[in-house]
């Protein structure tokens, strides 16, 4: 049994051969029912924000209010299904299928796959949350006393926690279906091709259309509450530097010189662009954390650094599963679990699509190890770092720096880096880190956005430029209309509504990829080679 029947491959030869004339070589064509229907509600929430910021953000309160009371075991539920589904395949004897022809070899080596990996998966987000996370936990935790040897062990675990495998098993899953059906099944590099299991040539119809606007609403969310974040961060940074005072128009300029900056990176595509800010990013990144290790306590940060490790492998099942059903905390859980969970779910059409796109030749099995390790290791590092040299400056005494990085954390990583000596390096240094963090978040996601809205004649194939201009703009503006609305808390709470509708979609996709994969046979393949016209079937339906 196979996704295609040859019987449909035949029907549908004319249809494609008029399809493939129809793209030219650049980019393909412009999906106009996915790219109008999702752009124009993100603008139309956008400009909702910008006009009527009160209405809109109790508005958005109310209904993540709802969320959250409801629906908050859904998501923990599902976020925990999500890392068992993607072990087990890649455990099984399913990790073995490569994501193209056998004979098919990666197209980057593992450190730029991994950089382009990391960087693409994470955003400056992660700067803004190692200190102020951490200590937030330690000052304020879901339960327990505060400020005990106990809060403090358990502050950086909920870190790590939080930006731990689980929320990478979601990339992992969508990044291995894409690359699934559309390097080994001939299918176009959409979200929709996921569901062909599931419902035949109907992804190619209104079905299709709004899964795939589904993941776009959810992508456009999930990215702007990290360039939301990023925007604050580097406000601060720059105020804390150069003395540029904090506040919207600030803000409004540092928005304008991402998007240009992530305009000229996506145009440029992912060798050009994105690839080589990912390699220097990454490098940077070990870098600062490297001068905090010096300069700071060496020994006492390594230390904690193999505890933190030990105490989340310890206590995983207890963390995956905790509903606080007896004493629930739900302003917590809602500024915490929850928005963390809606925030991978909402990035996983983005960050998965672009991991597809950039893994071919490696197996099921390659892909969600690396998937699952590298980021995470690099990740621990960091916040094991920077946590608990925080931890230590309050346990040490420093009350003021512990409140003022609860109170206003993206003031915390600066301040912290002011501890130490050579602040105009490191804060010079973050403030670079800060930006192409935000810059390769924000050109990934105009290039995967740009891809979602258009038909592209092959996996490989990358959109028109045009339409990467265009969705640069457009996350600038929601980034910018959520912030007047309510800066980084309703961002927060905008992004746990609206990866609702994709967490559904995601249950889809894990339910459609495993109904493909049982249905290979030893020997079995259906190769782009094979099939040469399926991927633009979907062009005129």
């Amino acid at each position: 049994m196979t996704v295609l029947s040859d019987r449909d491959d035949r029907r549908d030869d004319h249809r494609a051969e008029q399809a493939e004339r129809a793209t030219d070589g650049r980019g393909g064509t412009v999906n106009h029912v996915v790219l109008i229907g999702s752009a124009a509600i993100i603008l139309l929430i956008a400009v909702w924000g910008i006009v009527a910021p009160t209405h809109a953000g109790d508005t958005i309160g109310v209904v993540v209010g709802w969320v959250s009371e409801g629906l908050g075991w859904y998501y923990i539920l599902l976020a925990t299904a999500f890392l068992v589904f993607v072990v087990f395949v890649a455990a099984s004897k399913y990790g073995r299928i490569t994501l193209g022809p056998p004979e098919s070899k990666p197209d980057y080596g593992l450190f730029t796959w991994g950089a382009m990996l990391f960087a693409a998966g994470i955003g400056i987000d992660l700067m803004f949350f190692s200190v102020s996370e951490p200590v937030t936990q330690y000052l304020d935790p879901p339960e327990g006393a505060p400020e005990t040897l106990q809060a403090a062990r358990e502050s950086v675990v909920w870190a790590l926690f939080h930006y731990g495998i689980t929320g990478w098993a979601m990339y992992a899953l969508m990044g291995m279906t894409l690359g699934y059906f559309a390097f080994r099944r001939g299918l176009p590099l959409a979200i929709r091709s996921a569901l062909y299991p599931l419902i035949g040539k109907r992804v190619h119809g209104r079905a299709g259309h709004a899964v795939d606007i589904a993941a776009a609403l959810g992508t456009v969310f999930g990215i702007a509450t990290s360039l939301g974040i990023g925007v604050v961060q580097l406000n601060f940074g720059l105020n804390f530097l150069f003395g540029v005072p904090q506040g919207t128009a600030a803000q409004i300029g540092l928005i304008a010189l991402a998007v240009l900056m992530a305009t000229v990176s996506a145009v440029s595509g992912v060798d050009k662009g994105i690839k080589r800010l990912s390699q220097i990013n990454v490098v940077l990144a070990l870098g600062l954390m490297t001068y905090i290790l010096v300069v700071g306590d060496p020994v006492y940060l390594l230390n904690g650094l193999v505890l933190n490790i030990g105490d989340y492998l310890s206590n995983f099942s207890n963390l995956t599963l905790n509903t606080f059903a007896y004493d629930r905390p739900t302003e917590w859980l809602n500024s915490w679990t929850l928005f963390f969970w809606a925030w991978w779910i909402a990035w996983a059409p983005f960050v998965g699509l672009f991991l597809a796109k950039i893994s071919r030749g490696r197996t099921i099995r390659q892909f969600v190890a690396a998937t699952l390790i590298i980021p995470f290791l690099f990740t621990a590092m960091f916040l094991s770092v920077f946590g608990n040299s925080a931890l230590k400056l309050v346990r040490d005494g420093n009350a003021e720096f512990g409140r003022n990085a609860v109170d206003a954390p993206e003031a915390g990583f600066y301040t912290l880096l002011a501890q130490y000596p050579g602040i105009t390096f490191s804060a010079g240094l973050a403030t670079v880190v800060g930006l192409l963090f935000y810059v390769t978040s924000a050109d990934s996601g105009a290039l995967v956005l740009s891809n979602l809205t258009s038909r592209l004649p092959t996996p490989t194939s990358e959109s028109k430029p045009w339409l990467r201009v265009f969705w640069s703009i457009v996350i600038g503006l929601l980034t910018l209309g959520m912030l007047i609305v309510g800066g980084v808390t309703t961002l927060q709470n905008a992004t746990i509504v609206m990866g609702l509708p994709f967490s559904v979609v995601m249950l889809l996709i894990m339910w459609g990829l495993y109904k493909a994969l049982s249905s290979e046979k030893p020997g079995e393949a259906r190769f782009l080679s094979d099939t040469p016209k399926e991927e633009a079937l979907s062009s005129r339906r």
